[in-house]
């Protein structure tokens, strides 16, 4: 069984002006796709990776340094695939009282996490992803640069921004700052953050 492109849970369009369509056509319909389709070719030719989770081959490819190709497109895949589930439809998800709870108690309040998240992606410099993650009993942000993830030092990782600029560039140009901050205002699905927290090491993928 291959990995595959995992569908949207929302039509292409329906997160208009904040990413348009024609954005997703080319993220999700193209760069994805692409990194699946390398990752796929490797591991049907390696029999001990096949059936493997995503963060199974993501984790084992990382740990092995002949096989940086395939943890960067299986680390991509994951990635990915965690920041499609991490949007909403704009505007129609907020934290629940328990996670804005937890938010005032990690960042002092939403503000304080939106300029921590914010001010994380304006610093990343290059290609790279603003991560959400779990840090014990609270939450805390982090960046990774090109198809790294905080999935291989063992963290449960909740939410993510793509800051690669092919995931922002067609609505937002060279204006990173504005997409982030659409991102954390707009976009971030808070009930899948919660379900992450309450489900560590739920799998995004069933395996290759």
């Amino acid at each position: 069984m291959a990995f595959k492109l995992p569908a949207l849970k929302f039509d292409p369009g329906a997160l208009a002006p904040a990413l348009s369509a024609e954005s997703f056509s080319f993220h999700h319909g193209k760069h994805h796709q692409a990194y699946i389709t390398v990752a796929n070719e490797i591991v049907a030719a390696t029999p001990a990776l096949q059936g493997k989770s995503i963060e199974e081959v993501t984790k084992i490819a990382a740990a092995d340094p002949a096989q940086k190709k395939l943890f960067n497109n299986a680390g991509q895949h994951f990635n990915h695939s965690l920041y499609w589930l991490s949007l909403a439809n704009p505007g129609t998800v907020k934290p629940s009282a328990a996670i804005a709870k937890l938010i005032d108690a990690s960042f002092g309040d939403f503000a304080g996490f939106k300029t921590a998240f914010v001010n994380a992606g304006i610093g990343q410099f290059g290609s790279g992803w603003v991560w959400l993650v779990a840090d014990g009993d609270k939450l805390a942000i982090t960046t990774t640069g090109n198809a790294e993830t905080p999935l291989t030092a063992g963290k449960n990782t909740l939410a993510v921004c793509d800051v690669w600029e092919h995931a922002y560039y067609i609505d937002y140009r060279n204006n990173r700052k504005g997409f982030i901050e659409t991102f954390v205002d707009q976009l971030i699905d808070w009930s899948f953050v919660e379900q992450r927290l309450e489900a560590p090491g739920q799998s995004l993928d069933t395996g290759a």
